[in-house]
């Protein structure tokens, strides 16, 4: 059997107040396309289907668009979970009806012990869901003890552990920060305290585990306890990561191979770092696909620039945050050491001055500004 295991999809997500609508649809038409094309027998969706618990109108129509490929014209089950991005309420709504074409939402804690049993291929496989929940919500629900979210995902394991299949192959899906994982800005803590991690030795008997939450893919504890990571660049801090899906088969007897296949976005999400006048010659010659990029530009410049976001847009249009370290550190420096620096009330005209007007001061127009700058200092000096 070959399911493909996806996770963090966030639909509906701003990136710095830029609708992502656009760019999700691409790569979710993408992970069809990797469906049709590798065989894929179920999909797995590990929850944060959507960024929030009341998701835009926009969001549910994309996800029930992409149900209707997946579910009704391919007749594919499709499994998912509810992560902490969800509301489980919500996202559960006809689930029993929605069962009758294909779609299992898991996002009840009472019946984390009942599987999903899929058959293809001639192999049956169970498959357990853990959505999202935090020690609060799993101490109210089962009048148990627990005491972070460790202990409430032990708990959770246990009731799976009991109602295994004994003889079948069993896969773990959760939606959790796995203690050691890798994680990006762009994630919701799951906890304000800090303590949110649950540890991978108690999943470690699962024949595969679909793991949700992180946005990196990576694997914890095992190979096969596996984040696939989010479709999309949600953070700057995700720039330099890989996105994509994990295709998986399992044989009769609980064997697993996974493979990796890329999603390729509409836009990159890109750092720039440098002076503006050597960003802004490099973006002479930049090809054309790149320049629509979702961009950070962190400039290096130590002197004061005149509006720079709208000289890069006029080249990016999409640089959504702009960062100025080089200030900072002339800042820094000056207050530490203003002549070593030289930096001047002159100099910081002469700047303005150029940038503004396109041409530098003369030695004459220096002179004037010098002799103004004489006269604020000697009036300040007698205030």
């Amino acid at each position: 059997m070959r399911l493909l295991h996806t996770a963090d999809w966030h639909l509906g997500r701003l990136f710095h107040n830029v609708s992502l609508l656009d760019d999700q649809r691409v790569v979710l038409d993408q992970l069809i396309e990797i469906v049709d094309v590798e065989a894929v027998d179920a999909v797995l969706v590990a929850g944060d289907i959507f960024d929030r618990a009341i998701p835009p109108a926009g969001a549910v129509t994309l996800l029930d668009d992409v149900l209707y490929e997946l579910c009704d014209k391919r007749g594919l089950p499709v499994v998912m979970i509810s992560g902490n991005h969800d509301s489980a309420e919500r996202l559960r709504f006809g689930a029993r009806h929605f069962r009758k074409a294909g779609l299992h939402i898991l996002s009840e804690l009472g019946a984390v012990d009942a599987p999903v049993t899929l058959k293809a291929r001639g192999v049956a496989v169970d498959i357990f869901g853990l959505p999202y929940a935090d020690p609060e919500h799993v101490r109210s629900h089962f009048k148990v003890e627990v005491r972070d979210f460790d202990s409430a995902h032990r708990f959770l394991l246990e009731r799976v552990e009991s109602a295994r299949h004994p003889g079948r192959p069993t896969i773990l899906m959760s939606h959790c920060f796995v203690d050691g994982g890798a994680a990006s800005d762009s994630e919701r803590p799951l906890n304000l305290g800090g303590a949110e991690s649950v540890a991978w030795e108690p999943m470690q008997g699962f024949d595969y585990v679909a793991l949700g939450h992180l946005h990196g893919p990576q694997y914890r504890g095992g190979e096969h306890i596996r984040y696939s990571g989010s479709l999309l660049k949600y953070s700057f801090s995700e720039a330099r990561q890989k996105k994509g899906v994990t295709l998986v088969d399992i044989d009769e007897q609980g064997s697993v191979t996974t493979q990796w296949r890329t999603l390729t976005p509409k836009r990159e999400v890109r750092v720039l770092e440098g002076e503006l006048e050597v960003l802004l010659e490099e973006a002479q010659s930049a090809p054309i696909e790149r320049r629509d990029d979702y961009l950070l530009v962190r400039l290096t410049d130590r002197h004061a620039i005149l509006d720079p976001m709208s000289k890069l847009r006029a080249h990016y249009p999409n640089v959504l945050h702009l960062e100025k370290p080089g200030m900072l550190e002339a800042r820094g420096a000056q207050q530490l050491d203003r002549e070593k620096l030289g930096f001047s009330a002159l100099e910081m005209f002469s700047d303005f001055f150029e940038q503004t007007s396109g041409e530098a001061l003369d030695e004459e127009q220096k002179e004037i500004v010098r002799e103004l700058i004489r006269e604020l200092d000697r009036a300040e000096a007698h205030s």
